[in-house]
């Protein structure tokens, strides 16, 4: 895994308005625990694409004050580069008005799409609320219209919400309008699909790897086999081309000479 960046001064960090005009502190954080996640291979979806086992680092940091809590969460992928607005949740905790509430507030954004990622980070700040705050009330949202003009994704995102506990009611026909209410944060459901995303801890990673190099040896013992088996065909190849080589010379040779005879008595 990556190392954890560099920890500021909470003290030194920039603020942040949200969107009551609010100024927040811990702008600056970024996350300092990491863990891997493994995404399982998945059949090619119409709309996503190609689902192929991959693995991703899920980071987080904690922030507390006397006014506010703050769970900060990531989702980086090895070797490709997302949005600034990708793959991030915020988990605010107003102590004064005992309410929860997340960002971005307009949604979120994950990269690859349809792997249980936001479904994880979700349960992840569920659970880490009601370990502290299950009396704390999250905060309702309005859903991004855009969201409604698919309907497979506007079906994942619905069932992702209904799963944990959030319902999810329409203004309109169209399903563009949508909304999820307040609720308990001790009512919700903290949970996402194992069978699609699996944490793994450093023992289980240490341990794959080292499965992974002893099937490599394996893997170079049989290759250096099959190679020794090639080339001993190899030799026993020429040899035979050789021999036949001899034979025919003989027989063209016995060829000429029985020609020689019959024709010189």
């Amino acid at each position: 895994m990556t190392d954890a960046p560099t920890r500021e001064n909470p003290e030194d960090l920039a603020k942040e308005p949200d969107a009551a005009g609010v100024t927040l502190p811990w702008a600056d954080v970024l996350p300092e625990q990491f863990q891997m996640l493994r995404l399982a291979p998945l059949p090619i979806d119409r709309s996503s694409g190609a689902r192929p086992l991959r693995f991703v680092q899920h980071g987080r940091a904690e922030r507390h004050s006397k006014e506010r809590s703050l769970l900060r969460q990531d989702i980086q992928l090895p070797g490709q580069r997302v949005r600034k607005e990708q793959n991030h949740l915020d988990v605010w905790v107003d102590h004064a008005t005992r309410r929860v509430y997340l960002d971005p507030q307009t949604g979120l954004q994950i990269e690859p799409v349809n792997r249980g990622l936001g479904r994880f980070l979700l349960a992840q700040g569920i659970l880490w609320a009601q370990r502290r705050w299950p009396q704390y009330r999250i905060d309702g949202a309005a859903l991004p219209s855009k969201d409604g003009l698919n309907e497979d994704t506007r079906l994942r995102r619905d069932h992702v919400l209904n799963s944990l506990g959030l319902t999810v009611e329409y203004a309109d026909a169209q399903h563009l309008k949508g909304s999820y209410g307040d609720a308990q944060v001790g009512e919700l459901i903290a949970g996402w699909n194992s069978e699609r995303l699996q944490v793994v801890e450093i023992l289980d990673a240490s341990s794959m790897l080292q499965q992974a190099d002893h099937t490599l040896l394996e893997q170079e013992v049989k290759l250096r086999e099959q190679e020794e088996r090639i080339n001993q065909y190899r030799r026993e190849d020429g040899g035979l081309r050789f021999t036949i080589t001899c034979l025919v010379a003989f027989a063209v040779f016995q060829a000429g000479l029985l020609i020689w005879i019959a024709t010189h008595r």
